[in-house]
């Protein structure tokens, strides 16, 4: 296997790791903001005493749309360009950025992320007053895995960042055809490969005409003296009538979608 071949498997290797990553990690997040963070134990006041559950949705209410928001961000790294990448690889820190925090938020405050869920039960409303009245119940260990989780999702981020210009170029809905000539050349125009000055194909080894553009007769120097050559107007003819055939068959559609 060439050095470029392999620079390109292994490119797609980390595309395709990064964006499973993403996923995983998002789906997980969102997966944490469902479950349930503990629970706070009503001791003090004239209230019942009571065991109240703490979900991650009053814990940490931005963990669902932080989820969501890396799930369609693993949508746009597969057909996004390098610079849009860059980008993506900076919002993806972000997100875990803010995982991160929700996740300490909750291990180091219990009762203040709790706190609604106290007032919705008791009335008492209050930082200082519900901290009277309650004590930590039950932990979980959601709060820890949202810090691993939001960590991680930094680590992704940097990774999009620094091996950008690593993966493979994304594929495009539609494609102009593209032709290549005996030197290696590739160009969508066909009229690229056409010598003006002896109008003849493009020259790749030993001066031969150029083979390799469908539908379009490349005039043998050594056929006939006197015969007009091949101009690249004629190529351009072609490639246009070329074009016309396959919107006339198609019907103006995309037959591969």
């Amino acid at each position: 296997m060439s050095e470029a071949a392999a620079a390109r498997t292994s490119g797609r290797r980390v595309k395709f790791a990064v964006i499973v990553a993403v996923l995983l990690l998002s789906a997980l997040t969102f997966l944490a903001w469902s479950q349930s963070w503990g629970s706070l134990t009503i001791v003090g006041g004239t209230t019942t005493e009571a065991t109240l559950d703490v979900p991650g949705s009053v814990a940490a209410p931005a963990l669902s749309a932080l989820g969501l928001a890396g799930i369609a961000l693993a949508g746009a790294l597969a057909i996004a360009g390098p610079v849009i990448r860059t980008v993506l690889g900076a919002l993806e820190v972000l997100l875990g950025a803010s995982v991160l925090w929700s996740g300490i938020g909750a291990l180091t405050d219990p009762v203040g992320t709790g706190a609604s869920v106290v007032t919705t039960s008791t009335g008492v409303a209050g930082t200082e007053s519900i901290r009277d009245l309650v004590t930590v119940g039950a932990t979980s260990p959601w709060p820890a895995v949202t810090v691993v989780l939001g960590a991680g999702m930094v680590l992704v981020g940097l990774v999009v960042v620094i091996t950008v210009r690593r993966w493979p170029a994304a594929g495009r809905k539609y494609q102009a055809v593209t032709f290549e000539g005996a030197d290696g050349r590739q160009s969508s125009d066909p009229a690229d490969f056409f010598d003006e000055a002896t109008g003849t194909g493009a020259v790749g080894d030993g001066g031969a005409p150029d083979s390799a553009v469908p539908g379009v007769a490349v005039p043998d120097a050594t056929a006939r003296e006197g015969a007009a050559p091949a101009r690249p107007a004629d190529a351009v003819s072609a490639r246009d009538a070329a074009v016309d055939d396959w919107d006339s068959l198609t019907h103006g559609e995309d037959p591969t979608r």
